[in-house]
């Protein structure tokens, strides 16, 4: 079938309308009629090419809430009419030793990204700008009531990339947390971390968004353009969780943790970062890096935002203000995620 898109045909080129082509339901596949899509830092890092080249023309889009409009014959997990999700990965070999432990997105053989990556049929993958996808049911998640499903979105991607690393470093009561960052990612880790019952405080360049932060679930908000807050806060935190794609000096967040701290990287700077091992080796400190979650675990980040009625902060778009809002993503113009309205393809 042939479905309405948004897709950018060069690296820096804005995206236009344009028609794509979806494989028709297999038997262990499910037709998804898009109801929103998020719009992700990763998406403009990907159409610019800042991490390598791409397929182009290339439509964008690994934050998607829709409705089955099909299933295959082999699936019993989802039905006609139940509101499901997709996030950054429609693949996976299923056989490795990650896969087999529901760390898909760790696949040895690499995970089959939503957008930009080789299908199983030998295809390129096509995002979320769209009016409907096909995906195998494996990676479709359910959609659980409690979420608006507009705010549901930014959870594929920004939810699941701030609750694993929270989940997997024990954010909880009697825990110190810091949150690099009030953007798409650092705010969703924000409320994460504060339904989880931990201490969290927002560490951000300056203090313009302390209002927001607090609002959100923060104790404490420091500005990190301060040096006397890495004087202040020294040894204070059991985890600190990056979420910015920017450069910043380890070293010194590195001395806010405590004995057996970790730094955890989540956002992806295209320039490489260097740290002295020295800020490690004095407090028995990790620096760690995580990338999204499996499968099941996305599903448990579903299931545990619509307990807590956890939803990403957003501003609904038409699709005829993409290119705009990719340009007011670049300048930090936006509180706290994009998200399309794909009613509004044409």
């Amino acid at each position: 079938m042939r479905v309405r898109a948004y897709a950018a045909a060069a690296a820096g080129e804005p995206l236009e309308p344009t028609t794509i082509e979806r494989r028709d339901v297999g038997l262990n596949d499910v037709l998804i009629e898009i109801e929103y899509a998020g719009i992700c830092h990763s998406d403009l890092h990907t159409v610019n090419g800042d991490w390598g080249p791409q397929p182009y023309p290339l439509v964008p889009g690994h934050e998607i809430v829709g409705i089955v409009a099909e299933v295959g014959t082999a699936v019993t997990r989802h039905r006609m009419g139940d509101r499901v999700g997709v996030g950054c990965m429609v693949g996976s070999c299923g056989e490795c030793a990650n896969c087999r432990n529901g760390d898909e997105q760790y696949c040895f053989s690499g995970m089959v990204p939503t957008y930009g990556g080789t299908d199983r049929d030998g295809t390129i993958t096509q995002g979320g700008y769209s009016t409907h996808v096909v995906v195998d049911a494996g990676f479709v998640l359910s959609v659980p009531e409690g979420i608006e499903p507009a705010a549901a979105a930014p959870l594929l991607c920004a939810g699941i990339t701030t609750y694993a690393p929270l989940r997997r470093w024990g954010a909880g009561p009697g825990r110190k947390v810091a949150v690099v960052g009030l953007g798409g990612l650092g705010h969703m880790a924000v409320k994460i971390a504060h339904a989880m019952g931990a201490e969290v405080t927002v560490l951000s360049q300056s203090l313009k968004k302390r209002e927001d932060g607090l609002r959100l679930g923060a104790d404490h908000y420091h500005a990190t353009s301060d040096p006397g807050t890495f004087e202040r806060l020294a040894g204070r935190f059991d985890l600190i969780v990056n979420t910015v794609s920017a450069p910043i000096d380890l070293d010194a967040h590195l001395g806010l943790l405590a004995l057996d701290g970790a730094l955890v990287n989540v956002g992806a700077p295209a320039e490489p970062l260097s740290l002295n091992v020295f800020s490690l080796l004095t407090s028995r400190r990790s620096y760690a890096g995580s990338m999204i979650g499996g499968i099941a675990e996305t599903q448990e980040m579903l299931d545990f935002c619509a307990e807590h009625r956890i939803g990403a902060d957003i501003e609904l778009i038409p699709a005829d203000r993409i290119n705009q809002a990719y340009a007011r993503v670049l300048g930090s113009d936006v509180r706290y995620r994009f998200v399309i309205d794909a009613a509004t393809l044409g």
